[in-house]
């Protein structure tokens, strides 16, 4: 028997709607165990009379369900900017506890670059030591639509001209927090950039004080209007005496390492650590902010002539400092930690490497509430887990491990993204504007999964942005290491200069040449794929005119042709399997609403891996931008100004988790080309 919301009768999976029957009982309980129709299966109440608990009833973002004790808790987390919708209320409290963390800052460009300051992080979550004075936050059906912006990095200073650009700030309901600072350029030596964490010196003296950060702690007002502050970040490093290494920036934990710390290592100055913060998931979850849930660690600093050893860049996403001696560029801060970039290294002396700076991961919002005293067990751990159509769901959003216990033996359906492509970046004396890169790989299928076994999972990270007549970054591949491994590669890059480009699910748009996908052509009707995935060709421009520019291509279509462009629009996304279209889900990107496509819904969500668009390459009318991306997450391409003597808009990065490609860079000094979107790795089965 169960005895379920004061009615006593058989378990509804095993009651009979026959009195008559032997057992003589109906099946009694509730049907919906709790308002919010969590699951809807029983078993899992707390045993508790009178109205069963219900939390709040919400959509946005990836959701993550787990259990802490005996509470369970839901978890929006935004990797991107969208809305936190509120529909109905609760029994258990409308306050929300939060995770906003900022984009982090660019690495300094040159010869001992400084290294970019994590981003501002701030939190509520009970019991956390930073939550101090960070007020509650309650939210309700009025007005019920809360924005979440979620920051992007700073790109890298490019060469030994160039600070780190700051990350750009993170936003949720009246919480902000600051985007980290960019780390001090080789030739503009002194302190780093102001930021959430500040950024990281370069080279030699200056004033005392290097790597201060004004921007925190900052002022916040209590109920009672009593003016408090709070802490979202560190210092970057400081050397007082001339130091051939660029400093470290800091970490939402940790001051950057500089001089004061340890006076002349074999590396740049490390960057400070970030902090750990158990709000998306269990502390057994590793599949958010890349490394057990840590978040804003600062980028490692550049090194000197000789130094083999990359500097260490802080734990929460942190990018490495380069080293000239193995022609490794500067790191990029992991996506959505807000890691701060590393900081540049000088040119090798057969200039293999690049003395720009990483640059800065992109932040991350979590909003989490309790929604129920059940205890929820899943068949398998790994990424964030919810429960939709009788399907269990486990969502990585960056790499993790997919764990399956002896008792596990179920065909699971899967989704493999591969990280996009970065756009081309136009070039400063030319027209020429950069092509738009192609999407990651599109994978998806069932496979027999038993355990016991740990599968590992690796979510391939888009390719980084760059500017200056550069051509764009390769995203890298995502895997499930099941037993037969599953693989998705990387989208393709844009190019600036006519040349031919084949790697690469889809390829990138180019001004001039050709390039040949990797990826089958999508068929038309959504279901399994086959091995090579889906993907297509950019548009390859003519070469004449010399500023014409090609989109990305996606994983539904091939960007479209327009020969006598300025740019080209990137080639459409695809719709996840409706298996993973959760309604109180936004994971992926808009899409088409009236879509031709067999399998497709008209809600025009949850589409991923569209190209990126090409840039403008030549003086365009109030142009601020140049092709659009791709439906399902693609970069616009950028533009340039009525006179073509100052750009009035970079190339547009992908929306991360989608695989898309990034936008080109328009022509022009130092503009840039936007970054490919990271993968996704998506895993159901039944409940």
């Amino acid at each position: 028997m169960g005895y379920l919301g004061r009615r006593i009768g058989l378990s509804q999976d095993n009651g009979d709607s026959n009195p008559a029957t032997p057992s003589g009982a109906v099946g009694g309980g509730i049907l919906d165990l709790f308002a919010n129709g969590y699951f809807q299966r029983q078993g899992n109440l707390y045993n508790a009379p009178g109205a069963v608990p219900s939390g709040l009833t919400a959509t946005g973002g990836i959701i993550s369900d787990y259990t802490s004790g005996s509470d369970v808790y839901r978890a929006h987390i935004f990797t991107s900017s969208g809305t936190f919708d509120v529909t109905a209320s609760g029994s258990l409290g409308d306050t929300v506890e939060y995770l906003v963390v900022a984009g982090g800052g660019g690495g300094g460009g040159g010869v001992y670059g400084g290294g970019g300051g994590a981003g501002g992080l701030r939190t509520n979550l009970t019991g956390h030591p930073l939550s101090t004075n960070n007020p509650s936050i309650a939210v309700s059906t009025s007005p019920g639509s809360y924005t979440v912006t979620v920051g992007g990095g700073g790109n890298g200073g490019y060469g030994a001209d160039y600070d780190g650009i700051n990350g750009t700030n993170s936003v949720f309901s009246t919480i902000t927090s600051h985007g980290g600072g960019g780390g001090r350029g080789r030739t503009n030596n002194g302190p780093g950039l102001p930021g959430g964490s500040g950024g990281g010196q370069s080279y030699g003296p200056g004033p005392q004080g290097y790597g201060y950060n004004p921007l925190t702690p900052g002022p916040v007002a209590t109920a009672a209007g009593v003016s408090t502050t709070f802490t979202q970040g560190q210092d970057g490093g400081f050397a007082p005496d001339s130091s051939y290494y660029g400093t470290g920036g800091g970490g939402a934990g940790q001051q950057g390492s500089g001089q004061n710390d340890e006076p002349w290592p074999a590396y740049g100055y490390p960057g400070g650590d970030g902090v750990q913060v158990y709000i998306a998931g269990p502390p057994t979850n590793t599949g958010v902010g890349q490394t057990s849930s840590w978040f804003a660690g600062g980028g490692g600093g550049g090194g000197p002539h000789a130094n083999a050893v990359l500097s260490l860049g802080g734990a929460g996403g942190g990018g490495v400092g380069g080293s000239p001696v193995t022609d490794a560029r500067a790191g990029s801060g992991l996506y959505s930690t807000g890691g701060g970039g590393g900081g540049g290294q000088p040119q090798s002396p057969v200039g293999a490497g690049s003395d720009d700076g990483g640059n800065g991961g992109s932040g991350i919002v979590v909003v989490r509430y309790k929604i129920a005293e059940l205890t929820v067990t899943a068949k398998a751990t790994g990424g964030a887990i919810s429960f939709y159509d009788d399907k269990t769901i486990h969502a990585f959003t960056s790499s993790g491990t997919f764990t399956a216990p002896g008792t596990f033996n179920e065909t699971v359906e899967y989704v493999i993204i591969a990280g996009g492509g970065s756009g081309g970046s136009g070039a400063n004396n030319t027209n020429n504007g950069g092509g738009g890169g192609g999407a990651g790989g599109y994978r998806t299928g069932t496979v027999a999964v038993t355990g016991p076994n740990p599968y590992a999972v690796t979510v391939g990270a888009g390719g980084g942005g760059n500017n200056n007549d550069n051509n764009g970054s390769k995203g890298s591949s995502s895997l499930i290491n099941f037993p037969s491994s599953i693989t998705s590669y990387g989208g393709g890059t844009g190019y600036v200069n006519p040349q031919t480009f084949i790697d690469g699910a889809s390829t990138g748009g180019t001004s001039g040449g050709s390039s040949t996908a990797s990826g089958d052509p999508f068929p038309g009707t959504i279901g399994a794929t086959p091995t090579s995935g889906w993907g297509h060709e950019g548009n390859h421009a003519p070469s004449v005119p010399e500023y014409n520019t090609g989109g990305g291509g996606g994983a539904g279509g091939a960007a479209p042709s327009q020969p006598q462009a300025n740019f080209s629009p990137g080639g459409v996304g695809i719709q996840l399997p409706a298996t993973f279209r959760d309604p109180a889900s936004t994971i992926g990107a808009p899409g088409p609403t009236s879509p031709s496509v067999t399998g497709a819904d008209t809600s025009g969500k949850y589409y991923v891996a569209g190209g990126g668009g090409g840039a403008a390459g030549h003086p365009q009318p109030a142009t601020p931008k140049g092709g659009d991306g791709g439906a399902g997450g693609g970069g616009d391409g950028g533009g340039i100004d009525p006179n073509g003597n100052s750009f009035t808009g970079n190339g547009f990065n992908a929306i991360e988790n989608t695989g898309s490609g990034g936008g080109g860079g328009p022509t022009g000094d130092n503009t840039y080309s936007g970054s490919g979107g990271s993968g996704l790795v998506l895993i159901a089965y039944p409940t």
